[in-house]
């Protein structure tokens, strides 16, 4: 019984990796059949003063729409259009200015056939995503993209499996070359992103820096002020100010209880003689990402925050970035 069910679990195991395998060599095959059409598709969509309008039947409608939400994500203006939906009023959504993305494995698919001259008469440009070069939709199309399987993933050779893997990887392929042309920065994905963990990670320091009531002292100042400043503020640290407002240094909870231990009239003594010169620090206007890094790299839980003036402008803890990401997904 025992030798049973090991037999079907390395069956199911088997099947899987070839599965696996199939489509991996599906994707790679594509990366040797990119050419010219792929950039001029690129191109023209680049300039484009529209939409990109993706369509496609079946298993290749549901990739049309992960491909219009890449799209979407990462700047560039997509849309859904379910073919049939487009031949009861639908197409009203397309003007001359979109360009429509159809997708269909065949190339015959007859609601994206019927589809072709509508958009024609419409001036609107149809890039095709085929496997068949001699398809209506290949020769009809305005650019041709292709891909080459050869086989599906599924057993019998029917399920669509390899031939929506390969497209979806063309239109992944298709939104990162786009948004690398645009130069689109992190800043931007933020703004597509404002709710999602990404996006919180793409915050300014300032928008979740500690800028009131922060633990601020001269060199000059006895280091029982310090401890007292320290505690009433509840920040862990003190920073260290000069004359003019710029970061000197900054002595945290940590030095205070190593001071303890190796000398015992320190609080007679000034913050300059024990503050740490140079700590790490971050500008206001860097990402909260950026603070994250500095402060998990240097294993440290807050960072000063420094206006382009280099003048202190408040503090960042580990804490408020991690408080902010937990609060907004849990």
């Amino acid at each position: 019984m025992i030798t049973g069910k090991f037999n079907r679990a390395a069956n199911y195991i088997e099947t899987a990796k070839q599965v696996l395998s199939i489509e991996v060599e599906s994707i790679a095959a594509l990366s040797h059949t990119l050419n010219e059409s792929f950039s001029l598709a690129v191109e023209t969509i680049l300039k484009c003063r529209g939409r990109v309008v993706l369509t496609g039947m079946g298993k290749s409608g549901i990739i049309c729409k992960k491909i219009a939400a890449t799209m979407t994500s990462t700047g560039t203006q997509s849309v859904f259009m379910h073919p049939s939906d487009a031949m009861h009023g639908d197409l009203g959504v397309i003007t001359r200015n979109d360009i429509v993305i159809a997708v269909s494995h065949s190339g015959e698919t007859r609601e994206i056939i019927e589809l072709i001259p509508h958009l024609k008469l419409m001036r609107t440009k149809i890039i095709a995503i085929t496997s068949n070069p001699e398809s209506g939709l290949a020769k009809e199309a305005n650019i041709f993209l292709h891909y080459k399987i050869e086989r599906e993933g599924c057993p019998l050779n029917l399920a669509p499996m390899a031939s929506t893997t390969t497209v979806l990887a063309l239109g992944d392929a298709l939104a990162a070359t786009i948004m690398k042309a645009k130069n689109v920065k992190e800043e931007d994905f933020f703004l597509y992103h404002p709710q999602g963990r990404l996006g919180q990670t793409l915050l300014s320091v300032k928008d979740l820096m500690a800028k009131d009531s922060l633990p601020i002292v001269q060199r000059h100042t006895f280091m029982r002020d310090v401890i007292k400043i320290m505690v009433s503020t509840n920040f862990g640290a003190v920073l260290i100010e000069g004359s003019k407002g710029h970061l000197r240094g900054i002595i945290s909870d940590g030095d205070i209880k190593r001071l303890i231990e190796v000398d015992e009239n320190f609080l007679q003594k000034k913050s300059g003689d024990f503050m740490k010169k140079e700590p790490k620090w971050i500008f206001e206007d860097s990402l909260a990402r950026e603070a994250l890094l500095i402060m998990e790299e240097n294993r440290i839980t807050l960072l000063p925050v420094l206006g382009r003036d280099k003048k202190i402008r408040g503090i960042i803890h580990i804490h408020d970035i991690v408080k902010h990401n937990y609060g907004r997904h849990k």
